[in-house]
């Protein structure tokens, strides 16, 4: 009991529990709105703006050639800071590019078979700026434990992003309403984080730029863009094959259902994972720059993840097709169809995207990456499928899956790095104590 109490008591948990909190109103706020935007906005809708997504996700992955998970591992500040203008450096040079790109919006909207985005593709330069940019600043704090600033944009972002979905509703703007709206609250949410962060005195401990110490953080670092970028990209293609290659095919509003499914069941995980993991990436660095065991604290979060998860799913898959219909409306029953076959994708999801960095902590990212390489073929072998049978659905209930397992696999290789690790410090210590008996 009493290892229980110290454990809940603990920092850890705080931080958790106010990032947690933080994540739960945003989320809470994004989803109780969703019963008046499927009112509003039609699957076709989601489907476009879940293609905009798409695509720029995979920019984004690039925009910083992952250099961002950096900021937080160095002991000196001065050298977090040097790994920050480098990741600033990259996001300018990928957002140019993305700007080019701009002039063939027409040719890339014909390529997905979907006309609209091209009346929209403009803003794609602006999202990717937006988002590597408050990837560089989320890391920032994270470093410096400023954990409520987080919480701010967190809510913030989420009140914008619903505000302007309803306001651009309300005012017939359908078509790009939803795109309009994710381009908008995150940029204003940043700014007033840059505002703050300026107003705090930010500018005391910024250095200037030095091309040289640039250079030496990207080489020290430089495992990041070979090993994680790779893994990254290849996750996020691998995520978004459903919609870059079943649109053309079958139409966006197949997408928009199947968009739908992944916001309704990950809503909920990343508002879990999100708190989590950005605590547990600061104090694991902290314990592993000290050589202190990091083993308990794991395996006291897989048991209760499992103990809390298991049942809860499980009521869920029962009640799924009532309770979609009853939340979204008429036409959008489909989604409840594939939100059953993503439950034992999602609860598996808590435990790996929790740990994700230990494979960056340990420098294990050429084996994250095959992790990685594993889930794409097993999703590119699902769409295939999908494809080859012409059925939609078929596709969706191989991709979860497929994907459960490969997340299963990758739980347990980081469950092997943390024993390892623990046994290397045990080891040492052994070794110690027979040197001064000696």
């Amino acid at each position: 009991m009493g290892k229980l109490h110290n454990f809940i008591s603990s920092a850890n948990v705080r931080n958790v529990g106010k990032l947690l909190s933080a994540n739960v109103v945003a989320q809470v706020i994004g989803l109780i709105v969703y019963p008046i935007l499927t009112r509003m906005y039609a699957p076709e809708d989601f489907g476009l703006m879940n293609l905009f997504v798409s695509i720029s996700g995979i920019l984004v992955i690039l925009s910083t050639a992952e250099y961002y998970n950096a900021i937080v591992l160095p002991k000196k500040d001065t050298e977090g800071v040097w790994v920050a203008y480098l990741c600033t450096c990259i996001l300018l040079f990928v957002v140019g590019i993305t700007g080019i790109s701009v002039f063939f919006s027409e040719q890339i909207a014909q390529l997905f078979n979907t006309p609209d985005l091209a009346n929209y593709y403009w803003l794609l330069p602006i999202f990717i700026l937006i988002t590597g940019g408050w990837n560089i600043l989320n890391y920032w704090y994270i470093r410096h434990t400023q954990y409520s600033s987080i919480s701010k944009y967190q809510l913030s972002q989420s009140t914008f992003s619903a505000i302007a979905k309803i306001g651009f509703g309300h005012a017939g703007v359908l078509r790009g309403g939803l795109i309009y709206s994710i381009v908008i609250a995150p940029l204003l949410s940043l700014i007033i984080r840059l505002i703050a962060l300026y107003r705090s005195g930010i500018k005391n401990q910024l250095l200037r730029p030095s091309w040289e110490h640039i250079k030496a953080v990207a080489k020290r670092y430089k495992k990041f863009p070979q090993f994680s970028l790779p893994r990254s990209f290849v996750n996020m293609v691998a995520g978004q094959l459903p919609v870059l290659l079943l649109t053309p095919l079958f139409g966006a509003e197949y997408i928009g259902w199947w968009s739908m499914a992944l916001l309704l069941g990950f809503t909920p995980i990343n508002m879990i994972t999100r708190s989590i993991y950005q605590v547990l990436y600061q104090h694991t660095t902290v314990c592993v720059n000290n050589r202190q065991p990091i083993s308990s604290y794991f395996r006291r979060f897989t048991l209760w993840v499992l103990v809390i998860g298991v049942p809860t799913f499980g009521v869920l898959y029962w009640i799924l097709p009532e309770l979609t219909s009853w939340f979204l409306g008429d036409g959008w029953e489909t989604t409840s169809v594939y939100l059953r076959w993503m439950l034992p994708w999602l609860l598996c999801s808590i435990l790996t995207a929790s740990t994700g960095f230990l494979a960056d902590i340990f420098f294990k990212q050429q084996i994250g990456f095959g992790f990685e390489i594993l889930t794409a073929i097993l999703r590119t072998v699902a769409v295939v499928i999908g494809i080859w049978q012409n059925d939609f659905t078929l596709a969706i209930i191989c991709y979860a899956i497929g994907t459960a397992i490969s997340v299963i696999a990758q739980y347990l290789w980081l469950v092997s790095l943390i024993k390892k690790y623990d046994a290397q410090l045990t080891s040492a210590s052994h070794d110690q104590s027979d040197d001064s008996e000696i």
